[in-house]
């Protein structure tokens, strides 16, 4: 045996959980407590879109709130393409996971009566009909993560990898086994370098969304689709990539990397604004400023391009000082390191990239194509969201499907037996001398993706955006069969196949609904169809 071979680790685990957000970490904190779980993460608490959520949760927590009027509320943002039975699971269960987290101790932000008594503070975002989003001030995300991670590192059961990044799934067939069940999946330790094994009887994908494939995005850097590329090449079918939504209010700044600016500001009066200080969202849509997201983002797409205008405006200031410091301190603080005062002037803002909708196709128990794989939060495409994330339902997805996928797995845990796995092997490869190659196609790829691929299409710049791809992953696949792998290698190997997915989506689709709008189809055909794409087999 070589050193090299020698000093390579294999871990061996009841549960392996790819990705260290809120739905990974809640999926563990659920598992029965006898069960040997590992968690696979990019970096520590801060590394996850869960940490930057700033809106909240929403669920049905009011008397004069209903289950029927948030499906409601949750269909028509869809547009017209959601799973109604997957809204209605999700909906119904979303006051019992409240309960859930207020118990480990997220620190809901709460109001007081006038009779001294206290209830939650909800908030109202858009298109919800009523107040049923639930927050911690305007750091929702933080709040949960470092609740949820806080519990994990209490845990005797759960074993977190920092700063490792899963490179693929192992399956029976890639082993030529007889049967198809993931078994495992290969990691790379980014502190050593090298490809560790680890196997397991069940796997659970909860990377997040694929949003770093555009230029501009909410989401921090590990946003870049590893689970639905990786259950791609795996096997796995994808469905409605084509809509990715686009957050209407990023901070517009040349040092506010990826800032957002939650919808809540709209929630609570926020008026979006032109250069001119004039108001124009009543004249796209009847609920103006609360409008669903993909109506407003495509609303400031228009005035800026219609006035070539480098951003809009997003102004609260017209509320007390003291309510806006109260209830947006993460954001008057650091609106204020960029010498924007929001009490007393406008947000300067633009559209980013910021939630995948679509993602790898699951059933109600967060199931894939592939037995003992599951896909939960924005990895996966539950047909909750539909055309459209309705706000604030992506936390409550994370936390309903997760519980949904532990409940699978307790009940499955004791008929599933172990295989044996083989080690990575790099004996054919050498390390590269062209990195420059990894970082000119990463800038390539987001670029044209957001010129050609972006909040409004055509035919025309969707094909062009084909062709530039399919060169890059000829480019990207020839580098990595000769070269050892590294972090940006592995995240640009999965972006191009995420933005593939995306292109292919977006040209079979031919009309415009919900976040896919195309100038070439304007219309809304009269029955909505999924989009599924199946790997070849």
């Amino acid at each position: 045996m070589s050193d090299d071979s020698a000093c390579r680790q294999k871990f061996r685990h009841d549960v392996l959980i790819i990705g260290g957000g809120a739905a990974g970490l809640s999926l563990a904190l659920r598992l029965p407590a006898h069960l040997k779980v590992a968690i696979i993460a990019k970096g520590g608490e801060t590394a996850s879109s869960t940490y930057y959520a700033q809106g909240g949760v929403s669920a049905v927590l009011r008397k004069d709130d209903s289950y029927d009027a948030h499906i409601t509320d949750t269909l028509d943002a869809g547009g017209g393409l959601c799973d109604e039975a997957a809204v209605r699971f999700t909906v119904e269960r979303g006051p019992d996971n409240i309960r859930w987290l207020a118990e480990l101790g997220v620190p809901f932000t709460a109001d007081t009566h006038q009779d001294g008594s206290k209830s939650y503070h909800l908030t109202r975002e858009g298109g919800h009909s009523q107040r049923r989003v639930i927050h911690a001030a305007d750091a929702t995300g933080r709040a949960l993560e470092t609740t949820l991670m806080n519990h994990v590192r209490d845990s005797q059961n759960i074993e977190m990898f920092s700063n490792h990044i899963a490179v693929d799934l192992i399956t029976g067939k890639k082993l030529g086994l007889k049967h198809n069940r993931c078994i495992g999946a290969y990691v790379l330790n980014k502190d050593t370098n090298r490809v560790e094994t680890f196997q397991a009887r069940f796997v659970v994908l909860a990377t997040g969304g694929a949003n770093k494939v555009y230029l501009y995005t909410t989401n921090p850097d590990g946003s870049t689709g590893d689970g639905i590329a990786m259950a791609w090449r795996a096997g796995c079918s994808i469905a409605n990539m084509e809509f990715m939504q686009f957050h209407p209010t990023c901070l517009f700044h040349p040092q506010a990397k990826s800032f957002l600016l939650t919808e809540a500001l709209r929630g609570e009066g926020g008026k979006l604004l032109l250069p001119d200080g004039t108001r124009f969202m009543d004249k796209f849509d009847a609920r103006g400023e609360l409008a669903p997201r993909d109506i407003v983002a495509r609303a400031i797409d228009h005035e800026m391009k219609r006035l070539g205008a480098d951003c809009l405006y997003l102004d609260i200031s017209f509320k007390p000082a003291a309510f806006i410091t109260s209830h947006f301190p993460t954001i008057y603080a650091k609106c204020l390191e960029f010498g924007i005062d929001i009490t007393r002037q406008p947000m300067p803002v633009v559209p980013a990239a910021h939630y995948t909708c679509g993602g790898v196709k699951v059933d109600l128990h967060s199931r894939t194509d592939i037995e003992n794989l599951y896909a939960v939060g924005e990895t996966s495409c539950t047909g909750l969201h539909g055309a459209n994330r309705l706000a604030s339902n992506s936390l409550l997805e994370c936390l309903v499907f997760a519980e949904a996928a532990c409940q699978d797995i307790a009940q499955k845990i004791n008929n599933t037996r172990w295989d044996d796995i083989k080690d990575w092997d790099e004996s054919r490869v050498t390390d590269s001398d062209e990195e420059v190659v990894v970082a000119h196609n990463w800038d390539e790829l987001r670029r044209f993706m957001w010129d050609y691929v972006g909040i409004v299409r055509t035919d025309k710049r969707l094909q062009r955006a084909k062709h530039r791809i399919d060169l890059l992953q000829s480019e990207i696949n020839e580098y990595y069969g000769n070269f050892r792998i590294t972090n940006d290698l592995i995240e640009l190997r999965n972006l191009a196949v995420v933005a593939d997915l995306i292109i292919r989506c977006a040209l079979q689709r031919k009309e415009s609904r919900g976040l896919h709008y195309t100038l070439d189809y304007p219309q809304t055909d009269t029955v909505a169809k999924n989009t599924v794409l199946i790997p070849a087999k």
